[in-house]
């Protein structure tokens, strides 16, 4: 590989004054993103102190994830999916306000803090399905490498630096001045996005309803390989994810300072699995990559917990976000090969729920054992219980396992439909790409977790969708998929 064939293909920018909007607001939106979410928990734990009330945003925010998760993936297949974005992400604009609101008081609330979480949590859950399943209907296959390689370093760029700075900024500055710069981003991100095209939903699409949220559960449960991936990524997230108590391990560590760099960590695994993920489009056994990625991510977990470093527990972090990446990009690649175009609102939908249900119930879980055991042991309990969960789940998922996209029939089908006369789309018309474009915005940490899968879906699928399985790609060692094209 050249050093010219790792320097990122800049044609979706020259060709797309839509690409351009929507990369600028993701640059943008990314920043303020990172700070709201350092943010909340600090506040909530200088309020409170307690490990258990910084882990309780998840329990909060739990119900309105299911529900309006579910209705949100049939409302992607059935209304405008631009209209939807612009909508929900200004309402979280709304919600960012509040927060300004309630730091500048002489002294702040804890509720509505927990207010916020709940109704973020019903927008992202609204919103997350209709960006999920923009994209693939729009982008020029022959442009998907370019623009997922340029949103990758977007969206990375924004998940390292982010956190790094909001450590910064809350320590030096206050929390007031973090949320008032993710307001002006949401706004920034709005005017941005406000001149893309409309996405109208498909002909053959089904109206919103209980039975079209059924048929969406039906589909999926019929295909045990994908309820394997959701059940593996639901395993490993429920216990061994530690945000919650990165505030708590930063301080019994006597290492502040480390705060920002700790939330930083993550992402910056995901950055260096991005710039050497070459292979992955060489891999056909995804289901098996899955397993494997999300084992090691607990063993990675497992082991920041044990050290007493500082600086071997951002190793550790920095290698499960590469592990969690990896596990992304697989499970992205599945979801987008084998899911037909009029039920992919309705899987989103389910995807969502997969993997933001479970980072939901591990703050509850996290906070819970550390305030019984200890934020040590929280940690690494957590990380053995994951390693030992998904190697049953292995055991009891075989069609998990045997999964091969080379000889998928839902692959096959899915690959005939978008090749039918008429399915393929004009190479100016990227307004799909909004899906990396806006902002699951605000410092819960299943929303941060919702943004980094969405790169994860975007850019690795671009690849395979664009050239397919045995074609050699343009930059192979350039990246794929992170944090993402990314959630994507």
């Amino acid at each position: 590989m050249t050093p010219r064939g790792l320097l990122p293909d800049l044609t979706p920018w020259r060709a797309s004054a839509d690409f351009r909007r929507l990369w600028l607001s993701g640059l943008i939106s990314n920043f303020g993103s990172f700070l709201t979410f350092v943010a909340l928990p600090v506040q909530i734990k200088e309020l409170t102190g307690s490990a258990a009330a910084v882990g309780a945003i998840g329990a909060v925010e739990l119900l309105p994830l299911i529900v309006f998760g579910l209705y949100g993936g049939a409302l992607a297949d059935a209304l405008d999916k631009r209209a939807l974005i612009v909508w929900t992400e200004a309402g979280q604009g709304l919600l960012s306000a509040a927060l300004l609101v309630n730091a500048l008081l002489p002294n702040p609330a804890v509720w509505p803090l927990y207010v916020v979480a709940a109704l973020s949590s019903a927008l992202v859950s609204v919103q997350r399905p209709a960006l999920d399943s923009l994209w693939p209907r729009i982008v020029a296959h022959e442009h998907l490498p370019a623009a997922a390689s340029l949103n990758s370093f977007r969206w990375t760029l924004g998940g390292v630096a982010g956190p790094a700075v909001a450590g910064l900024v809350v320590a030096y500055a206050g929390l007031g001045w973090a949320y008032a710069a993710d307001l002006l981003t949401f706004v920034l991100s709005v005017v941005l996005i406000l001149p893309i095209a409309s996405s109208p939903a498909a002909h053959e699409a089904a109206k919103p309803s209980l039975r079209a949220i059924a048929e969406g559960a039906k589909y999926a449960w019929g295909r045990k390989e994908l309820l394997g991936t959701y059940a593996v990524d639901l395993a490993a997230m429920f216990l061994a994810m530690p945000l919650a108590l990165l505030p708590f391990l930063a301080d019994e560590m006597d290492a502040e300072w480390s705060l920002g760099l700790m939330y930083a960590a993550i992402p910056l695994g995901s950055l260096l699995v991005s710039v050497t993920s070459g292979w992955t489009a060489r891999v056909h056994r995804h289901g098996r990559m899955v397993v494997l990625a999300a084992a090691l991510w607990g063993a990675a977990i497992a082991a920041a917990g044990v050290v007493g470093d500082v600086w071997l527990v951002l190793l550790f972090l920095t290698v499960a976000g590469g592990c969690d990446m990896v596990s992304g990009i697989f499970r992205g690649i599945m979801w987008n090969q084998t899911i037909p175009d009029e039920l992919r609102g309705r899987l989103a939908g389910i995807e969502l729920l997969s993997y933001s249900v479970g980072p939901t119930l591990g703050q509850v879980r996290s906070g819970g054992f550390a305030a019984w055991w200890g934020v040590r042991a929280s940690v690494w309990s957590g990380g053995l219980l994951c390693v030992g969960a998904v190697g049953l789940l292995a055991l009891c998922l075989p069609k998990l396992m045997t999964y091969d996209a080379r000889t998928s029939e839902h692959a096959k089908s899915v690959r005939a439909q978008r090749d039918r006369p008429g399915r393929r789309h004009r190479p100016d018309q990227s307004s799909s790409l909004v899906v990396v474009g806006a902002s699951c915005h605000l410092g819960s940490f299943s929303h941060w977790r919702l943004r980094s899968r969405a790169v994860s879906i975007a850019c690795s699928a671009s690849r395979r969708e664009a050239y397919g399985p045995k074609r050699s790609l343009p930059g192979q060692s350039g990246p794929s998929s992170t944090f993402l094209c990314s959630r994507q």
